[in-house]
């Protein structure tokens, strides 16, 4: 290395999203007992150029998980996962419902054919709550069985249909590539089985982890996502998904996190941050009522 010609010092700096890596061990614990090997902790209240009202906001949006980490700087073992947010006794419901006609909204599939095809069911309520509330997953099926599986549960929820008695679905947008071995693509294919799919979704990957992110932040003792106890698959994923090499999460069992992403992007921001208003705009709203005041008396 050329520090070691020049007798130098290495100093690094870092975010422990990734859990307990070879920096927990050999850095903060210092395993190898080296005097050469130190660290300090500093969180952003540390940064003097860092304004306090944008910290404070910002911390609103964090999880506790999330600020010990992204604010303080400190390992958690949980850390590692996407989603250390997710709380299955607070976002699993004991037991399902009959899902109110009004809120049925529409599926959300993440097609496979040796890999599994990931389909769910979302509803949400009149307070804006999301809810999983049916899935199909399985794997090495054609796109004709996997519609009558989605035609079959959705028959069994009552589910809602569109025009001409299609099942309306968004679908990843690579369903739309048609490859050698077929002359039709799979949202084609779909189509022809009764099932409306609409590739047009948004695949921004971290944008989509944070909406997601939103949806089971806990605010006032309530989540905005609930997922029912049926979709095993969906819960299973969302408490292995982890990060990967790269700052992006690991390619495997992903298939309902993908599908979960996209239909989430579709709908607002669950807990948006007020913007706090300048002192130029304070100001004249300050003047609007002080004419407003004058043109009373």
């Amino acid at each position: 290395m050329r520090v070691l010609d020049k007798r130098g010092d290495i100093f690094g700096t870092m975010t422990p999203l990734k859990g307990l890596t070879f920096v927990h061990d050999e850095i903060y614990l210092n395993s190898a007992n080296s005097k050469e090997v130190w660290f300090e902790f500093m969180e952003w209240a540390d940064n003097p150029y860092l304004n306090e009202q944008e910290v404070e906001e910002l911390t609103k949006t964090l999880s506790n998980d999330q600020l010990e980490s992204r604010r303080y700087g400190r390992f958690k073992s949980s850390s590692g996962l996407v989603y250390p947010e997710f709380d299955p006794d607070i976002h699993v419901l004991d037991q399902p419902f009959n899902v109110p006609f009004e809120w049925q909204d529409t599926l959300s599939i993440d097609p496979g054919l040796n890999n599994p095809l990931s389909v769910h069911w979302y509803a949400v309520d009149f307070d804006s709550n999301v809810y999983v509330v049916a899935e199909h997953y399985e794997a090495g099926k054609d796109v004709c069985y996997h519609a009558q599986k989605i035609k079959e549960i959705s028959d069994n929820l009552g589910w809602k249909r569109g025009i001409n008695g299609r099942i309306d679905a968004l679908i990843d947008s690579a369903s739309n590539q048609r490859t050698l071995a077929s002359s039709k693509s799979v949202s084609e294919l779909f189509y022809e089985q009764g099932i409306n799919v609409n590739p047009r979704v948004n695949k921004d990957l971290f944008s989509g982890i944070q909406r997601v992110k939103q949806y089971l932040k806990v605010v006032d003792g309530k989540p905005k996502l609930y997922i029912f106890p049926n979709c095993v698959n969906l819960i299973r994923e969302i408490k292995t998904y982890r990060w990967g090499e790269g700052d992006v999460p690991k390619k495997h069992d992903d298939h309902s996190m993908d599908e979960l992403r996209y239909y989430l992007m579709t709908k607002p921001e669950a807990h948006p941050i007020k913007k706090q208003k300048t002192l130029i705009q304070k100001d004249k709203e300050r003047l609007i009522r002080k004419v407003m005041n004058e043109r009373k008396k």
